[in-house]
Order: structure tokens, then sequence, then C-alpha cells
């Protein structure tokens, strides 16, 4: 018999391990379902968006589906093509697309993961384009 009563307490009762509600996939489903977001293949192409995380400011252009184009915080300082493979606690459950109030986005660009603070808030850039000549 082994002597390790690491996870045993006294009067024989095992020890009981907590686990963060969001790294269960009903917690996560549950929080990403409560919380507001926008799904990016229901937006226009070239539809433009700000994005605030905790550390940071994005501006996201919406190429079609999850292809974007995005600038802003300490890894995209000029406009870069990118994909937004979408939004997450941090664990490894995605939203696929997502970009929700409370989770990070997890980006793929230039053959790297970039995976933001929490969002929070996003909003329509009607401003985008106005420069333009009509």
């Amino acid at each position: 018999m082994s002597n390790d009563s690491s996870s045993i307490h006294p009067g024989g009762a095992r020890a009981a391990t907590l686990i963060a509600r969001g790294a269960t996939l009903d917690g996560f489903a549950a929080e990403a379902a409560a919380g507001a977001g926008v799904l990016l293949r229901e937006l226009e192409p070239l539809t433009s968006l700000i994005v605030h995380t905790r550390n940071s400011r994005y501006q996201v252009v919406v190429s079609s589906a999850a292809e974007i184009m995005i600038q802003g915080g300490a890894y995209f300082p000029e406009p870069t093509p990118a994909r937004l493979d979408g939004s997450s606690l941090g664990s490894s459950f995605l939203k696929l697309g997502w970009i929700g109030i409370g989770l990070r986005m997890e980006i793929s660009a230039r053959g790297q993961r970039i995976v933001t603070t929490a969002v929070r808030s996003i909003a329509r850039d009607d401003t985008a384009g106005t420069d333009r000549p009509h």
C-alpha cells in the first residue's frame, strides 16, 4: 500500500479539485453565450470596428469572414493582414470568428498567434473611409 496521502484528507475523504468555470466546456459555452459580441461572418466586407481591450486599442477591418486587417496594440503598429481565429477566456476553448466582451481575441498573423487581454468594448467605426472623395 502506498504511503502517499497527498490527495487523502484525514478520515479517508478525497480532496476536492476546484476547476475554474471557464475551464470546462459548459462553463465556457455559458460565458460566451451570455456576453455581448460580434460574429465577423455576419458583417459586410470593409466594416471597420474599434476594439478596446484592457491594455490596447485596435482597429479591425473585416475582409471576408475571419480575414481581417488589424492595427493597434504592441504587435500591430501598422495595418496587418491577419485572421481572427476567435475569442477565448485564455483557455483551450475558442468561439470561432467571434469578438466577445470579456473574452480575449486570438489572432493569427505573420506565422504567430497573438492573444490579447480581455475585450472591454466593441464599436463600429463609422468614421472609417470618410476621408475618401465621394
